[in-house]
């Protein structure tokens, strides 16, 4: 090759490389965020990014979009290793039409979804895009149309995870809604439908981006979306983290790591962490970080329906997937956005072969008009579904409450629980004792001279004979009710004998998951 040749190339490259030019970086690190480029540095191991369809350039000839001058498109895509595992990404640059998604930004995304399915890896999309490209129409809309599909055709086998990293406006959400994990960073990231100009030209209604798309609104308030993070570098680590505790496609399972925490390790706290008062709160989170690996948990929605707590952490040295009552918030009871919350996890980890471990504190449904008139019937019974459909190893502990309906949501042994454990502090039941007393004793009692003194003999008789772990046992619907100390030590015994688990359900098209 003569150096004319290389020098040509060295330059294209070299002009690719700055994007929209130097001024607009400046404008993009002046805002505090990082280029393209630079997210996928941080993203993947030093120096393995490789670059994928650096040459690829616009076609759109409308509207003066061919004198631009750029080199590429507004996309970067390309593969690399997170932690020696391959994984495919694409970051849009914002600095080439604000990100702004055409033709040819499609396809190179669509020819990276591609791949990355074909070789089975996980697949990592940086969202940093106003939207479609208006200078190039329905060809822009096509384009958003054959990534939406391929979220689609590639969800439960490939994960896909998505970062917003900057203002992202109409289909530039309705990817990320589609994949399996979906991060945003605090102050410098917004996804909404339609911007707060247009909602204020429509329904006059006046609301800052920050306050309309804002990633604690969707972490808290809406729950579209999964983590926050406080700076884009902070965002691209949780990425890494979180691609450790998966595996690369739904035929394989999680990667295992070398355990440097004590697998017989007995926490004497948990002896005495469940209050002599029923109705008493304590923090779950007091359960889950003593037994999980080294105490690391990685909270999934972590602000959105905090009743209810899930995440990911490792347990003698495997990715485990944690769902948990919260008995601090609600008393635990489950609502609308648990069902919702729940049921997505728990599909979530059963697409990738993560077992299930389901810690129960629950009395019961939430009850009102708002819950029963916003459709708690169906959002409850998505959890039924998805513990139902799930087929990776499945354990439970009841801690404390486990009444009625909530009860057998929470992967009792009637929706497939492999394991069912129970702390001696158990309550397994209807109800609670004091509502089944009243209900059936009520006769009873209306004729006791001291009415006081009857109801409290029969309650303590009642409590002593119902409101424990035991009848559930002697039923078998509790397989061992253990010492809280050894909870750790029982659990990974119960994860070692179920790695063999194989169960297969009815041959269909698809199930219909009430949404």
């Amino acid at each position: 090759m003569s150096l004319e040749k290389r020098e040509q190339l060295l330059q294209k490259r070299k002009k690719i490389a700055l994007g929209g030019g130097s001024d607009r970086i400046e404008k993009q690190h002046a805002k505090g965020t990082l280029t393209a480029r630079e997210r996928l540095e941080h993203l993947f191991d030093k120096g393995s990014f490789i670059e994928t369809d650096a040459f690829v350039n616009c076609r759109c000839t409308n509207f003066g979009m061919d004198k631009l001058g750029f080199e590429g498109e507004s996309v970067v895509t390309g593969y690399g290793l997170v932690e020696g595992r391959i994984v495919y990404a694409f970051s849009q640059d914002f600095t080439i039409t604000g990100g702004a998604l055409g033709e040819m930004h499609a396809k190179k995304v669509v020819k990276a979804m591609d791949a990355a399915a074909k070789v089975g890896a996980p697949l990592v999309g940086l969202n940093d895009s106003g939207g479609a490209r208006i200078q190039e129409s329905v060809d822009a809309l096509s384009g958003y149309g054959d990534i939406f599909y391929r979220n689609s055709i590639y969800s439960g086998v490939i994960p896909q995870i998505s970062a917003i990293m900057g203002p992202c406006a109409g289909g530039a959400v309705y990817s990320p809604a589609l994949t399996d994990f979906i991060f945003m960073v605090d102050k410098t990231s917004q996804m909404f439908i339609t911007g707060p100009q247009v909602i204020k030209t429509v329904t006059g209604e006046i609301v800052s981006a920050e306050d309309l798309g804002g990633a604690m609104t969707h972490n808290s308030i809406s729950g579209n979306v999964h983590y926050i993070a406080s700076t884009e570098i902070e965002c691209l680590e949780n990425i890494r983290q979180l691609v450790g505790f998966l595996p690369s496609n739904s035929m394989e399972k999680a990667p295992a790591v070398t355990i440097q925490d004590n697998l017989n390790r007995q926490i004497e706290e948990l002896d005495s962490l469940i209050p002599d008062n029923a109705n008493k709160p304590y923090d779950i989170l007091d359960v889950i970080i003593p037994i999980v690996d080294n105490g690391k948990f990685m909270q999934y929605q972590k602000f959105f329906a905090t009743n209810v707590v899930t995440g990911l952490a490792r347990i003698n040295g495997n990715s485990v997937g944690i769902i948990a009552n919260q008995p601090k918030v609600m008393a635990g009871c489950l609502d609308m956005n648990a069902g919702d919350k729940i049921s997505r996890f728990v599909r979530t980890c059963d697409a990738f072969n993560i077992p299930l471990l389901t810690l129960v504190d629950v009395p019961g449904f939430l009850p009102g008009t708002t819950q029963e008139y916003g459709g708690i019937i169906r959002h409850g019974a998505k959890i039924l579904y998805a513990y139902s459909e799930a087929t990776v190893p499945k354990v439970t502990l009841i801690t404390r409450k486990a009444y009625g309906g909530a009860y057998v949501a929470m992967c009792s042994k009637s929706l497939g629980a492999d394991m069912v454990f129970a702390w001696p502090t158990a309550e397994v039941a209807v109800m609670g004792s004091e509502g089944a007393v009243n209900i059936i004793f009520r006769k009873e009692i209306a004729k006791a001279e001291d009415k006081t003194a009857t109801k409290k003999k029969i309650l303590d008789e009642y409590s002593a004979e119902f409101a424990t772990p035991y009848k559930a046992a002697e039923r078998g619907f509790v397989d061992d009710v253990i010492e809280p100390r050894a909870t750790r030590q029982r659990i990974i015994d119960a994860f070692n004998m179920l790695q063999g688990k194989r169960e297969r359900r009815p041959a269909k098209k698809h199930g219909n998951i009430p949404l």
